[in-house]
């Protein structure tokens, strides 16, 4: 990484409470220009169908917040990565889900998202496609290959069912790649039928070679499940399996990914698990909080919003987290603030 100034910025915690945290580089700016951007979200999704009693089961204020939040912005990020729980899901019934995601996806098209030249890329997730057994369903996969079609467009070269990472079902438009710029982006299902809590690592191996023999200065990872979980919950996100998660993750480093965007633990927070490539998880997009977060861990948010990664023309990258405080009424409550204002910012730049 490039060595980097100091600056701090206020994150705000939970309750009332703030703490200054030290971040890399300059908060305010991008000192170089921007090249391009990205937003990524994730989990919106209510706590439960019958909480909020809307076909979408999401969280409709925050929701509309961030897309209205990411429609304005100048210059725009050329994508949107919503990393999962778009809806509560967890169902055998096919049918109900399909209700769920079209109503999530009238909410986009009735926001100034839709149109503004941002693209939204949807990434599943163990909501979406997990049964009432919490075990991935195909007909549930399959319901969202249908329904997500229009938001998965870009999908088609991932592994098909069987080859080196032994997949049930094919994979192809679920976990997959493609380039933009001089990026390489990679959105994976980290909940496959049969394989829950794992992404193909062998398919991952070959794609990024490939990519790099492409000639690809950045890489981005965006998955649900986070390769490393939220400290208070140890065992969750790919952690389920250490030894395929350290495998998947070495592939990554010794690729030089300058960052892994997730969601799935309720919570914001950076780290950087090995001490190369960042892992963010942004899970604050508008489902209730972890009972377990804890304010005192560094890089931790309680705050709900949205992450940017800026490209700057000189080829540095900065990942920056905007927040809302959460409603002091309740957390699918009118949001608290016109805008999201800045609450965390890191240099992520690999050499």
């Amino acid at each position: 990484m490039h060595k980097a100034r100091v600056a701090l910025v206020t994150l705000a915690l939970t309750g009332a409470s703030v703490a200054a945290f030290a971040c890399s580089d300059s908060v305010a700016q991008d000192p170089n220009g921007i090249a391009y951007s990205f937003a990524v979200i994730g989990c919106n999704r209510v706590a439960a169908p019958e909480s909020i009693g809307v076909v979408s089961t999401a969280n409709v204020a925050e929701l509309n917040a961030t897309f209205a939040d990411i429609a304005a912005m100048s210059p725009k990020p050329a994508f949107l990565f919503f990393a999962g729980d778009l809806v509560f899901g967890y169902t055998n019934d096919s049918t109900a889900l399909d209700r769920e995601l079209k109503g999530w996806i009238a909410l986009y098209q009735a926001s100034p998202l839709n149109g503004s030249g941002v693209e939204i890329v949807t990434v599943t997730d163990n909501h979406e496609t997990d049964n009432l057994s919490k075990v991935s369903y195909e007909p549930d996969e399959r319901t969202w290959l249908r329904d997500m079609a229009a938001y998965i467009t870009r999908g088609g070269n991932g592994p098909t069912a069987g080859g080196p990472d032994g997949l049930q079902t094919d994979q192809s438009r679920l976990s997959y790649s493609f380039d933009y710029k001089n990026a390489h982006f990679v959105t994976l299902n980290s909940d496959p039928v049969g394989k829950d809590w794992h992404v193909p690592t062998a398919w991952v191996t070959t794609d990024l070679a490939a990519a790099k023999s492409r000639g690809a200065k950045h890489i981005f990872v965006i998955e649900h499940k986070p390769a490393y979980p939220y400290p208070t919950t140890a065992t969750d996100g790919l952690s389920f399996d250490i030894a395929a998660r350290d495998a998947f993750w070495t592939v990554l480093e010794s690729n030089k990914v300058e960052g892994v965007f997730s969601a799935h633990n309720h919570e914001y927070y950076r780290t950087q698990p090995t001490g190369h490539t960042w892992q963010v998880i942004a899970g604050n997009g508008g489902s209730p909080l972890e009972p377990t977060l804890d304010p005192t861990i560094p890089s931790t948010g309680a705050y709900y919003g949205y992450t940017i990664v800026s490209v700057t023309n000189s080829g540095r990258v900065f990942s920056k987290s905007y927040g809302r405080d959460i409603p002091a009424a309740g957390y699918a409550a009118p949001v608290s603030a016109a805008h999201a204002t800045l609450r965390d910012s890191v240099e992520i730049t690999q050499n």
